[in-house]
Parts: structure tokens; sequence; C-alpha cells
């Protein structure tokens, strides 16, 4: 089914983007959509209510959507391209092993394609509460996407991970060592994650060094370049055989009250 979807088009376009607040950043996503129509979007960090999603504007756009909201904080969406994907279905939200009132998880398949959009736990600091339930999230993360890939094969796993997998990931690794975002806890788990069949599409091709998808808003972050690449989209293996490219778009961090993430992108051919 995965090359039906290639039927309509000689390849596909995966991304994933945290918005930081759907409602503000509206008006960048239609534009980033409409210069990059990609075919499956995950969204984090929507901030906002179900009943307040823009499911008119975006189907305006040509865009279907399944999406779990909340008040204030995380909400997860998938956004689909009506012109080459099929309706979505077995739509599923938050993990299944680890009961959460915070919406973090939404996955559905596309044919038999798998397509699941996460916004991880940040974590605040090592050694507190958050971060003892950042560690017992992913562990429940490691634990679903082990039966994922058994009944999924081909899968994708998107979204804003909290996590620099290295130091290439990070602009000043000895600032940054230990410390959230950069511990060994959260990197051990990552690579357990790769260690199941996932494979990181940014690492499949050379990248220029300094390369990152989250800058702080203080201190001239962005115009400084000192970020960390945080957000991934991550392949099961009969995917990345497929991956063309994978890159993230700095663009859109530079329009006026941008998101402090840039969208990350990888193809899949025929």
């Amino acid at each position: 089914m995965v090359d039906q979807l290639f039927d309509k088009a000689a390849s596909i376009r995966l991304a994933t983007w945290n918005v930081n607040s759907l409602k503000v950043r509206l008006p960048h996503l239609l534009q980033w959509l409409e210069s990059n129509p990609v075919d499956l979007l995950g969204l984090q960090e929507l901030k906002l209510t179900d009943d307040n999603f823009p499911v008119a504007e975006l189907e305006a756009a040509g865009y279907g959507a399944v999406f779990a909201g909340q008040k204030t904080y995380n909400g997860v969406a998938i956004l689909y391209k009506k012109a080459t994907m099929p309706e979505p279905v077995d739509v599923q939200v938050n993990l299944p092993s680890f009961p959460d009132e915070q919406k973090r998880v939404i996955a559905a398949s596309f044919g038999d394609l798998r397509f699941i959009s996460a916004y991880v736990v940040n974590g605040s600091e090592v050694g507190s509460d958050k971060f003892e339930y950042k560690k017992a999230w992913l562990d429940a993360l490691l634990k679903d996407c082990e039966a994922w890939l058994a009944r999924y094969p081909k899968l994708a796993l998107v979204g804003d991970y909290n996590i620099a997998p290295d130091d290439r990931d990070v602009h000043d690794p000895k600032a940054w060592a230990g410390q959230v975002l950069c511990s060994e806890d959260e990197r051990t788990r990552f690579n357990t994650l790769l260690g199941l069949g996932l494979v990181d599409s940014f690492r499949l091709f050379e990248q220029a060094e300094k390369t990152f998808s989250w800058w702080d808003y203080r201190m001239l972050g962005f115009q400084k370049n000192k970020g960390l690449r945080i957000d991934h989209v991550l392949l099961s293996k009969p995917l990345a055989e497929r991956c063309t490219a994978s890159f993230i778009d700095r663009a859109p961090r530079k329009w006026e009250k941008p998101s402090d993430h840039a969208p990350a992108v990888a193809t899949l051919s025929k």
C-alpha cells in the first residue's frame, strides 16, 4: 500500500513541526504549507482545545487533520494532504502503556504507513520530578514502539523529542553536558529507540555542521545559532530505505513572531 501511495506522486514528504501555539502560528503554518506542500505533517504544542482547531482553514488549504488538543499546554495533530493521502484509519491518542492526561501522542494509518506525531516531555531539569516523569514516559514509549514496529513495519515516528541525540546536535556541547535535553539518561533512551529498528533520517545524509531545529527566544539564540537539534523524523527500516532527503527548514524561524522550532522534513521516493 505504501507503493500505492506513490501512485499519485513520485515521492512522499513527511514532516514535523512544533508550532508552539497553533492559534498564534496558523498564518505561518498556512504560508509554509503553500510553499512546502508536504503529504503528512505532525504538529506539536497546539496549545488549544479541539473545538478551536482550525479545521476549515486547513481544509481550504487542501489538508485534513486528526488532532488531540488541550487548553494552554501540549496538544498534537497529524495533517494529511487530501490530494495524495488516503483517509486516516486506526487513530490512537497517547501511549497505550502510559495513562496520561497530557495530550502528547497521536497516531494514524494511511494505507499501511503508520504515522505518529509525538511531543516528548521536556523534563525541566535533571533530577526534578518532571525529569523523572520524562524518563518514565520515554520508557513507556520504548515499550509501545516495540509493539508498533511489530504491527506496522512501515512506521514514521516524528516529533519534538526534547532530546539532542549527540554533541553534533548541540551548539555548545560543554555548556550543555549533562543538562536536560542532552543528558545520558535521555540519549541512552533515544539510542534504545534506534536499536528497536528506527533510523534518524537526518543522519542518513551529509549535513552542514551546526544544523539545529530549536533556538531559545532569549539572548539572540537564533541570530547567534545557539540551537539544538531536538525535532526528528525517525523511520522504520523499510521506509528509511526509500528516504532520499532529510533536512531542517530554518526559513519560518526568521518570520515575525515565529515558533522557536523549525520544521524537519524527510522525502520518501519510489
